[in-house]
């Protein structure tokens, strides 16, 4: 559940409430009752990438750095 606090109190006690952000708590910053923002821990777990993962869901045609047909150019030209 997260705690609702006042702007006032949110910048007089930034940084422990960043502590409690770490510490994996939400925290929700108020103006005259009404919630407007919102702290929450960063997902600091990056994602590995695995080189080859895609490996036979596309193929590249042989041809295709090949130049554009004219008819093909013509429309991008927009003659």
């Amino acid at each position: 559940m997260a705690n609702e606090i006042n702007i006032h109190e949110a910048k007089t006690h930034f940084s422990k409430l960043l502590l409690r952000v770490m510490a994996g708590e939400e925290i929700i910053i108020a103006k005259a009752g009404v919630p407007v923002a919102r702290l929450v821990p960063i997902d600091s777990k990056k994602k590995m990438r695995r080189p080859g993962s895609a490996e036979g869901q596309f193929s590249i045609s042989a041809d295709f750095d090949d130049p554009l047909p004219d008819s093909v150019l013509k429309q991008f030209e927009g003659t």
